[in-house]
């Protein structure tokens, strides 16, 4: 559990500005112990001090909307799981007395039948008491006044000081008169849950691990609920579940406890017999301040970041064996720098058609590549040979004499590294590329650039994968950040100097950056829980279409990186 996620339990209650810029700031979960001990209702609706009679008093037979649920005493926020039942409250409060008496409950399945309760999908009736629950019942509603049911109990409660500027959005009474679970939910709201009497057991995970606990589509109508049940979990269908305590953390609430959880929180409750607690719901700042003609790009927005993320996590989680081994290989190499004979016949092919094709503008950098550099080109340079099928050198060489130079290797080459390639481990190219520094990626192109310009052309259009790209990339800003803007554009210039079409070696730049992207949003953990929260995949839905759907949430989101290149090799 990361330590900035970690629930603080305060003695103190902060002022508002301390619960703004300390608490609420961070959308991280915080308890108040005794937040409440001062409420009238702390003291006035004790079950064990005539609280009850109190409540029933104040409220008497007023209807409210009870939660009959199927599967007491857990309570599942689908709809197909409970009912919502009109009751007056003075039954409910005759529950309550029944069960602290411990008297026989047949009485009051009477008052149940009597307001059609009884056969309502209930197996045994005698167990109906147990399965009604007080849930989210209204004292205050900013948006609906009409279906505020218990604003006769507001004056028993006081707004604690530090949410005094909030715009609340509904203050709820929750009541239950046995056991009872909540299912587990996240909120869309910033929540304050008091505990009046009673106790309460919470536990909590933060919305990063929203895939372990598999939300129900976001169409739905219980979009904030988990599909995971409590009781028998199906871990064949969720697997991802088995985790889902570990990043979980528990909280005991007493009575005159609160605890503050943030919107998209998860949190699952379980309360004992005759707990009472009070909610306040208000809107986050985030949330306040978002714009529905912003919603699209807010979205765009959130999608890229979970992709970079699940970028990192692919090329990281690989990177220090594959370094490793690199390093290993390339210390392996022939102290002479040569990759092999073939390699070197390339080489010298390459070299002696350059030579007459155009003068090399400054002097043969060769000379001055470090050890480890000059061994890295011949382990390109014989890669590239490997892989490119190039039926006869001579024409090779002729080739790169010839105006048309460009079509006729071209179409000799096959490219042969399958478009489909996204694991580093399995990517030669890829591997050297990320094992090198930056400073050694640059004097290596660059003498690529200047002595083997077809080598570097082949390389870049016919052998680089999706996540040799990606990774190029990555070096590309690693070096943009380490060097002068006048080397920088200099470095550039001559890099796509080398290629007799420019833009080409661009869109093979980018068109595999972009491919390894989709392909990480599709195939990702945190991505697949978006696209089943989203979608809900089916057999019906083929790969080409999430593809579309996806190409157009994030079509273009690598347009800053083209308008740089364009930017230093001129154009529009």
């Amino acid at each position: 559990m990361d330590e900035s996620l970690r629930i603080q339990r305060f003695e103190q209650i902060p002022s508002s500005l301390e619960f703004e810029s300390l608490i609420q700031s961070t959308n991280v979960p915080a308890v108040f112990t005794g937040c409440v001990k001062d409420w009238k209702a702390f003291s006035k609706w004790n079950p064990s001090n005539g609280g009850l009679d109190y409540l029933q008093e104040r409220v008497g037979s007023g209807i409210v909307e009870a939660m009959l649920s199927k599967s007491a005493p857990v309570f599942y926020g689908d709809l197909r799981s409970h009912e919502r039942v009109p009751l007056p409250f003075s039954t409910f409060i005759g529950y309550c007395k029944q069960r602290m008496q411990n008297r026989d409950f047949g009485c009051a399945n009477s008052e149940l039948e009597s307001h059609g309760l009884i056969g309502r999908d209930l197996e045994h009736a005698e167990d109906a008491p147990e399965q009604i629950y007080l849930a989210q019942t209204p004292i205050m509603n900013a948006d609906n006044e009409e279906k505020v049911q218990l604003e006769t109990l507001r004056e028993d409660i006081e707004t604690p000081a530090f949410l005094e500027r909030k715009a609340l959005a509904s203050i709820n009474l929750w009541m239950n008169n046995a056991q009872a679970r909540s299912s587990t939910h996240y909120d869309p709201h910033h929540n304050l849950l008091c505990v009046v009497a009673g106790c309460k057991r919470v536990v909590l995970w933060p919305p990063s691990a929203t895939p372990m606990l598999y939300p129900l589509p976001i169409y739905g109508e219980a979009s904030n609920h988990s599909s995971v049940a409590l009781e028998n979990p199906d871990f064949s269908t969720y697997p991802r579940a088995k985790c889902a305590m570990e990043h979980s953390q528990k909280v005991v609430l007493h009575a005159g406890d609160a605890v503050f959880i943030p919107e998209g929180w998860f949190h699952q409750v379980d309360s004992d017999d005759l707990t009472i607690a009070i909610n306040f719901w208000w809107r986050s700042n985030i949330m306040s301040s978002m714009e529905e003609h912003m919603d699209a790009y807010y979205l765009r927005r959130i999608l890229k970041r979970l992709t970079d993320k699940e970028m990192d996590q692919v090329l990281h989680k690989t990177s220090s064996t594959i370094m490793g081994d690199m390093k290993r290989h390339i210390c392996e190499l022939p102290s002479n720098g040569k990759a092999d004979h073939r390699g070197n016949d390339l080489d010298q092919a390459c070299e002696e058609a350059d030579s007459k094709e155009k003068e090399v503008p400054q002097k043969n950098l060769l000379q001055d590549l470090e050890p480890i550099a000059l061994q890295v080109l011949h382990e390109i340079v014989s890669l590239v040979h490997d892989c490119i099928n190039i039926s006869d050198h001579s024409q090779l060489l002729q080739s790169t004499l010839i105006d048309d130079s460009a079509a006729r290797v071209k179409g000799e080459c096959k490219k042969i590294v399958p478009a489909n390639l996204f694991h580093l481990e399995d990517d030669p190219v890829a591997k050297i590329l990320w094992s090198l520094q930056p400073s050694t990626l640059q004097h290596v192109f660059l003498a690529m650039a200047y002595n083997f310009p077809r080598t570097l052309e082949a390389l870049i259009l016919h052998l680089l994968s999706p996540v040799g790209a990606e990774v190029l990339t990555r070096k590309f800003d690693e070096m943009d950040q380490q060097i002068t803007e006048e080397d920088r554009n200099k470095f550039y210039q001559v890099f796509y100097g080398a290629f007799d079409d420019q833009f080409s070696a661009m869109d093979a730049i980018l068109n595999g950056k972009e491919s390894f992207a989709l392909q990480v949003m599709l195939c990702s953990r945190q991505m697949c829980f978006f696209w089943n929260s989203m979608f809900v995949i089916s057999s019906s839905i083929t790969y080409s279409s999430a593809k579309c759907i996806f190409s157009g949430l994030l079509g273009g989101c690598l347009w800053m990186y083209a308008t740089s290149i364009s930017a230093v090799l001129g154009g529009g």
